[in-house]
């Protein structure tokens, strides 16, 4: 029978595919006993319970550290708030985020990416995530948000040991939390600037006028909102154009595909997406008594989705395990669905799309340097720490 616990080595320091594999086939509904929590492993049981508000709550977290080992309390924001202020507040960032206005970020991103691969010619190769892709990333979280493209760097810093593990501990680490503290301290010291300087049109100023029960947000609210948009925006997209640019190396003809037809690149960032997704995880607490893959999960209890496990699910996916960038599937799980579903889709879909094109102009025949390549120890957004190439 299968054994599943996402803080184990076998999950966090090897390859959880297989044991995903074996929930989906075994136990698609799987009970942790000690995290008194359910594990979704099928793409069709993660897909509808995504969408159910009726019978689960975000209210009370999402994250592993939230509902499992519980050492970091709930804050106020986006991913855990429940319909109808949930509603309200995505609605009102919908215009930030919506494709015409986030097509106007091209400039900047094909700059940064074209400066970061011209500056590494000389020294014949980078890692395309912190030389890179966390460049993009958090340059355009930043600008989005309302906050100084200059301190980029160093949120990235903070993000990064927020992520990082220690072996025999279970989840986030003290340290991490330091770094949590640290972001919040930086975020309220934006807050009272910006209030000073007077408004603004972008994400904070929205977050500033935002009401909840008749009140505005405190400034630790404020803060929290502010984490999870540049945690989201420049934590995932470097772990995802990583683990592409190591497929389109791995899969020589596909890369060659899209060097000869870059209209492809879109489909292979959607495949790169399907097939290493890093987030393994995302949760909800059971408001109201509800069956999911024939089992009934009870108030109080928590839900996990598998998110990688439902992308590789054979009763979604034909050969699931291929890599194939013509596969062109009507629905993938990496971007979630329902009123949850990643808001800044838009935004990564751009940033992946100008990332390869400019990778596979300048340099079409880089190589991968495995060997000094490094991966995170995580539970919950895995993928590479860094992932060096050649040209």
């Amino acid at each position: 029978m299968v054994q599943y616990n996402p803080f184990s080595d076998e999950v966090m320091k090897g390859d959880p595919l297989p044991i995903y594999k074996q929930l989906r086939d075994e136990a698609p509904a799987y009970y942790l006993e000690e995290y008194d929590t359910w594990a979704l492993s099928r793409f069709e049981d993660i897909w509808k319970a995504s969408s159910d508000m009726k019978h689960l709550t975000a209210a009370h977290g999402t994250t592993s550290a939230h509902l499992m080992t519980k050492v970091q309390p709930v804050t106020p924001m986006i991913n855990n708030m429940d319909p109808p202020d949930h509603t309200r507040l995505r609605g009102s960032f919908r215009k930030p985020f919506a494709a015409p206005e986030v097509a106007k970020l091209e400039p900047m991103i094909r700059k940064i990416a074209t400066e970061k691969l011209a500056q590494a010619k000389d020294a014949g190769g980078l890692d395309v995530i912190h030389e890179m892709t966390a460049h993009v990333a958090v340059t355009v979280a930043c600008s989005i948000s309302g906050l100084p493209i200059e301190d980029g760097p160093f949120l990235n810093d903070l993000v990064w040991r927020f992520f990082k593990r220690e072996e025999g501990h279970d989840g986030a680490t003290n340290a991490g939390m330091e770094a949590m503290g640290e972001m919040f301290a930086y975020f309220i010291e934006q807050i009272h600037k910006r209030r000073a300087s007077g408004p603004k049109n972008d994400v904070l100023q929205t977050l500033l006028e935002f009401e909840q029960n008749g009140e505005k947000l405190d400034d630790e609210s404020l803060a929290s909102h502010l984490a999870m948009l540049i945690i989201g925006g420049s934590e995932t997209f470097p772990k995802t154009f990583a683990t592409i640019a190591m497929r389109l190396w791995e899969y020589p003809d596909q890369r060659k595909m899209c060097i000869d037809n870059p209209s492809l690149i879109p489909d292979a960032y959607n495949e790169g997406l399907r097939y290493d997704m890093p987030t393994q995880f995302l949760m909800r607490q059971v408001k109201k008594a509800v069956t999911f893959a024939g089992q009934e999960m009870t108030e109080g209890q928590n839900i996990m989705f598998l998110y990688p496990s439902g992308n590789r699910d054979e009763r979604e996916f034909p050969e699931p395990d291929k890599f194939d960038i013509l596969r062109r599937p009507p629905r993938i799980m990496s971007f979630g669905y329902g009123p949850h579903s990643c808001l800044g889709v838009n935004v990564a879909r751009l940033e992946g799309k100008i990332c390869i094109e400019e990778l596979l102009k300048a340099y079409p025949e880089y190589e991968v340097d495995m060997p000094n390549s490094e991966r995170l120890l995580t539970e919950f957004v895995q993928g590479y720490w860094k992932l060096p190439i050649t040209f």
